[in-house]
């Protein structure tokens, strides 16, 4: 039984979205693990940047910061940082995104917050560094979901990954810049065997709670 109908239940009737949108963004939406050469344009990148940044951040921080890697050299470069099951696949991406998040993410708050740019200062200096960063790093992952939507969206697939030197990256590709990396995303037209079996969802009754 399809999840949307479990239990009696209708998932299309109860969205703004049509049947089509639902499975291009969330169904049938997948980790690509394999990719064609089909290229993936300037104005494509662009647009999944567009849709990303709309989606709400603690304060409209928008910490998230995308390195699009394109060019031999910077993905040879990149690959030399990535574990060895994400290597050659990293290699054969048509498109990949390095996502950080901005270490001085507070220098921007008069321009992402004007409402109230004096709020920066509680995430400025030494002693808010802590906060600084945790709050950085939690709205950048938040962000990242909303990049793999965007993907989704341009009818691509992405293929979000762990398994990289970190910090191997920030010092190669981002030396001077005040980023930190935690995610690296392929991207492209998915390609022969791309998908791994889907693994179990949990069921609402499990996973929510009615209060």
């Amino acid at each position: 039984m399809s999840i949307d109908q479990s239990a009696g239940f209708d998932l299309v009737s109860e969205s703004a979205l049509d049947s089509d949108a639902l499975d291009l963004l969330f169904r049938e939406g997948r980790t690509a693990n394999t990719f064609t050469d089909e290229p993936v344009s300037e104005d494509t990148a662009r647009a999944i940047y567009e849709l990303a940044k709309m989606g709400p951040t603690m304060m409209n921080i928008q910490p998230l910061r995308v390195t699009w890697v394109r060019s031999d050299e910077a993905r040879e470069r990149l690959v030399s940082h990535m574990a060895e099951g994400n290597a050659a696949k990293t290699k054969a991406a048509p498109l990949v995104a390095v996502l950080s998040f901005d270490t001085e993410w507070p220098e921007h708050f008069g321009t992402v917050f004007p409402i109230a740019p004096e709020r920066a200062a509680m995430f400025t200096g030494d002693d808010n560094a802590p906060v600084r960063a945790a709050v950085g790093s939690n709205n950048a992952w938040l962000q990242a979901g909303y990049f793999i939507l965007a993907v989704r969206a341009m009818g691509l697939h992405a293929g979000p990954m762990g398994g990289f030197d970190a910090a191997g990256i920030d010092a190669d590709l981002h030396a001077g810049l005040g980023r930190q990396t935690f995610m690296v995303v392929n991207i492209g037209k998915p390609g022969p065997d791309a998908w791994f079996p889907r693994l179990p969802r949990l069921d609402a009754e499990v996973a929510t709670t009615t209060l």
